[in-house]
């Protein structure tokens, strides 16, 4: 299938769906979930008492207080923006690159996006200065920018941005009377959580920030669509909370009894949950210093992955080598790299970014092996990269840049 993509920038082809490739379900999550299978009704719209109690009591061991009325919950992330940006009206802004998902939202509505360049050291969050002249161009334009989705542990990047970032943005958005919806998906995926310091935009303007958490992104298996949404503690976060929920029940957003059980008892983080948390945020951020290092090998350009499941690559300075294989943006360096890896490798304007540029975003899930049993086997290995099937992955993925790396240097003049 071929049409063109949303940004204009020409022919976009889709191929098969990028299918999800996790590691196995943990049993206690099984466990609840085939308790309550019985229970066939749906939750009430926006949650359950006891999924906003859990909710709440997540939040508050983050530093972020919340009452169960300042709290909703829905079948995932995407819907949980979508009425918010229903709610708030208005034009939205969003760093470059973001998450695949966010910019779809506002468009279904009808409302226009406008991405902001985000700074050299990390991704998720707009460049204050950027953003400031954007939110001004817009509105001499007859813009009517309200809206500033961003993230502090950030897909695609797998960055997590500094805390002065995140406080010069802040206040730029403040200034000019933006909401912001702080994506906060990948916070608990830190790489190195002594290390790093994470700070929640809700912690420096708690009036404006609605806090959103994907739990299929951590917590819960991708097939169990669950997502909660922390509004703040005022009279004009009651409102918002109200037009959300709203939404969500002219959209029919509510959740399966089943899956808010289970995520509420994920949630309230057991020991459990918390381990296997812990375990395979370590086996990600294994693999994904492994393929940092094949890719920086083959000269390419990638930021140290922070956080999360994913690696951002920039593959310009292998242009020539890519041109001499018909790849000259970044949808065909995506159907290129999918081809020779046999793991996805979606480009980079898919997260907002030009297609021109030769950029695409990878998985450290597919590195861990084609089954669940592979895949079970590194997360219970000492040694995982060792481990047969990830040493092949790992070593197909750094033949490839590897076999770029050298066309490169046929193409580079003698001295």
């Amino acid at each position: 299938m071929r049409r063109t993509d949303s940004e204009g920038h020409g022919p976009v082809r889709y191929g098969p769906p990028f299918p999800d490739q996790g590691l196995p379900v943990l049993p206690d999550l099984a466990a609840v979930l085939a308790a309550t299978a019985h229970r066939t009704d749906l939750a009430p719209t926006g949650g359950g008492s006891t999924l906003l109690d859990a909710a709440c009591g997540y939040w508050a061991r983050r530093g972020l207080a919340a009452e169960p009325d300042r709290v909703a919950a829905a079948p995932g992330a995407p819907v949980l923006l979508l009425a918010l940006t229903g709610a708030l009206g208005g034009d939205v802004l969003v760093p470059r690159p973001c998450a695949a998902w966010w910019a779809p939202q506002a468009r279904l509505l009808g409302r226009s996006v406008y991405h902001v360049a985000t700074p050299a050291e990390s991704g998720g969050i707009p460049d204050p200065y950027a953003l400031l002249e954007t939110v001004r161009r817009v509105r001499a334009e007859g813009g009517d920018p309200r809206l500033l989705v961003l993230s502090v542990a950030d897909d695609p990047t797998a960055t997590v941005a500094p805390p002065e970032l995140v406080h010069e943005t802040v206040e730029v958005a403040a200034a000019e009377g933006l909401h912001l919806v702080s994506d906060e998906t990948w916070r608990d995926t830190l790489h190195r959580p002594h290390d790093t310091v994470l700070l929640s935009p809700a912690e420096m303007l708690p009036d404006r920030v609605t806090v959103v958490t994907d739990l299929s992104g951590a917590f819960l298996p991708a097939g169990w669509p669950a997502a909660i949404a922390r509004f703040p503690a005022t009279a004009d976060g009651t409102r918002l909370r109200a037009r959300v929920l709203d939404v969500l029940t002219v959209l029919g957003a509510r959740l399966a009894e089943p899956v808010a059980a289970t995520a509420a008892y994920a949630l309230d983080e057991p020991d459990t949950v918390t381990a296997r948390l812990t375990s395979a945020v370590r086996l990600h951020a294994r693999v994904a210093d492994a393929a940092h290092g094949a890719v920086l090998a083959a000269g390419a350009v990638a930021r140290p992955p922070q956080a999360g499941r994913h690696l951002y690559v920039d593959l310009g300075p292998l242009r020539q080598a890519l041109a001499g294989h018909g790849v000259g943006d970044a949808q065909e360096l995506e159907e290129f790299l999918t081809a020779r890896l046999g793991m996805p490798a979606p480009g980079g304007h898919r997260f907002g970014d030009d297609l021109e540029a030769l950029r695409v975003r990878l998985s450290t899930g597919p590195l861990l092996g084609d089954t669940a049993e592979e895949r079970a086997a590194c997360l219970g290995s000492p040694a995982p990269l060792e481990l047969p099937h990830a040493q092949r992955a790992l070593t197909l993925l750094g033949s490839v840049f590897d076999d770029l790396r050298d066309d490169a240097r046929r193409w580079e003049p003698p001295r």
